[in-house]
């Protein structure tokens, strides 16, 4: 089992738990947080080696969420993965400027979700 830990936001209970399912199936440990406050808070009280998360979430949507992460000191550097079904250039290029690592459109494909993950949890490993 990796030592790697994800965390996982989106506020659609039944995509979530897919997402997490595919995770754990591949060995990586997993919080999940249903909306960007409370992934927020999660954040400030552990560490991660990867945040996956949904955009367009009640409240604190994924681009606060990432903006928020990036101000914390001990996740400045946090690799930041956005699945989202808003993929337009405009709505990427603002999860880009916000800080996040990388973009998967939904619905996702669990291989490209995992091969997205593993390219971001070992980026000195991707040619």
């Amino acid at each position: 089992m990796s030592s790697q830990s994800i965390l996982v936001v989106d506020d659609s209970p039944s995509l979530r738990g897919m997402i997490c399912a595919c995770l754990r199936a591949a060995g990586y440990p997993v919080t999940e947080a249903g909306d960007g406050a409370q992934a927020s808070e999660l954040a400030a009280g552990a560490d991660f080696s990867l945040l996956v998360t949904d955009l367009v979430m009640p409240g604190v949507d994924g681009l606060a969420l990432i903006r928020a992460l990036r101000a914390m000191p001990r996740h400045a550097a946090l690799p930041i993965l956005v699945l989202s079904t808003e993929g337009d250039d405009g709505v990427r290029a603002r999860v880009r400027e916000a800080g996040a690592s990388g973009f998967l459109p939904k619905p996702f494909d669990p291989a490209q979700l995992l091969h997205a993950v593993g390219a971001l949890l070992s980026p000195s490993d991707v040619g």
